[in-house]
């Protein structure tokens, strides 16, 4: 899991650091390769660990259910308040996803509650109906500004700021709850079979391919590229030398809504059905192929991937700290790289300063501070749910 999120963590980086298209409006390999997939990647963990926080099964109604709530909606609320600290660093360097995070880890708080004979369909519908639900509603939503979320936008318009949050904006949280439910799931799996390992490895591989497919031939044979030309946004056909091009580098967390054909693309945060299926499987993939790797016992190979793999995941058990860490070095006059060696830079400060860390403390220092409240307030919640004596009970008898 950790080796995962540290895969994750490089790739997000990537696509901060390095440059995402060229001077003529090609999108960059590294950009093709990351952009869209390292986020994901961190969501659909993000929701493994939610099935980790809860028992790796259903929450049944009751004090479980009211404390696992009361924790989610914690680490949420530090994750916004984190998220909106940083609204100062510009944009155009890295979107914030945390309060797009902390949004949807709040929609995903009742999944836990589901049987994972209900949530396993559940996932599938909202990786295929919620873009196109979000698409017929987004003409009637505000344009969004597609700048960092701050306190000043919560106070003066609240509204727009949850609807960009919601559905409009980088990281829309009701497409982005479709990678916490998938993750959900997977949570629940026996991740310790090699098995299972192996066909999250082939089964995402396959979803992957299959949707990357699918938009190849529906905008290529199928006629797609020629309507999103004919239909617009009129800026389109200039932001790059093709329609393809075009297309692939156009969407910032959503497409237009112009023409359904938006729809078939797969390209990076289009936020579209087929590009929840293809980072899902990427995600699923990754976190396969991770789990098999650190399952191989053959001595010499075990010993090598063993030093590989720990700096990896040491890295990863501190996504959050890294992550704002990077934000935060980008946004100073310390960043007097070039792409290239910025990026490699961060990579070795992660992993060197992550393994470092995690033998000489432990939890890196952003990670105990969101889960450190969100534990006191789940124990907090439980016991006084299953007491049955809220805490302000003994004071009015006294």
């Amino acid at each position: 899991m950790d080796a995962a999120r540290g895969v994750a963590l490089l790739g997000i980086i990537a696509v901060h650091a390095l440059v995402e298209t060229t001077d003529d409006g090609v999108s960059t390999a590294s950009y093709l390769i990351f952009g869209g997939r390292s986020a994901a990647l961190f969501a659909v963990l993000a929701g493994v660990s939610f099935a980790f926080l809860t028992g790796r099964a259903r929450v049944r109604p009751g004090p479980d259910l009211w404390s696992a709530a009361a924790m989610l909606a914690t680490r949420a609320g530090m994750l916004m308040l984190i998220g909106l600290a940083l609204s100062w660093t510009d944009p155009t360097i890295a979107a914030l996803i945390l309060p797009y995070y902390a949004i949807a880890f709040l929609l995903a708080i009742p999944l836990v509650a589901l049987p994972t004979a209900v949530l396993a369909p559940l996932a599938a519908a909202l990786c295929l109906g919620v873009p196109v639900l979000s698409h017929l509603v987004r003409p009637a939503l505000p344009v969004p500004d597609l700048g960092n979320p701050s306190l000043t936008g919560l106070v003066t318009d609240p509204l727009g700021l949850l609807s960009e949050l919601t559905v409009t904006g980088a990281y829309p949280g009701v497409v982005w709850l479709a990678y916490l439910a998938v993750g959900i799931v997977v949570g629940r799996l026996r991740l310790s079979s090699a098995r299972t390992a192996a066909g999250l490895l082939v089964g995402g591989t396959t979803a992957a391919l299959a949707a990357t497919a699918a938009s190849i031939w529906l905008l290529g044979p199928g006629g797609g590229y020629a309507a999103i030309a004919a239909a617009g946004p009129p800026e389109l056909l200039d932001s790059a030398p093709t329609i393809a091009d075009a297309v692939t580098g156009y969407p910032d967390g959503v497409t237009p809504t112009t023409t359904w054909w938006w729809l078939a693309t797969v390209a990076p945060h289009s936020g579209t059905p087929l590009d929840v299926v293809q980072t899902s499987g990427s995600a699923l993939a990754v976190l396969g192929a991770m789990l098999l790797l650190a399952g191989i016992g053959t001595r010499g190979v075990s010993t090598v991937l063993g030093h590989l793999l720990r700096p990896l995941a040491a890295a990863g058990s501190m996504t959050l700290t890294f992550y704002v860490a990077s934000i935060l070095f980008m946004n100073s006059p310390l960043d007097t790289f070039g792409p290239l060696e910025g990026y490699l830079w961060q990579v070795a400060v992660a992993l060197a300063a992550g393994q470092a860390w995690r033998r000489a403390v432990g939890r890196g220092p952003l990670e105990t501070l969101v889960s450190a409240p969100a534990h006191a307030v789940r124990d907090r919640v439980r016991s006084a749910r299953r007491t049955g004596t809220p805490a302000a009970a003994g004071r009015h008898r006294g």
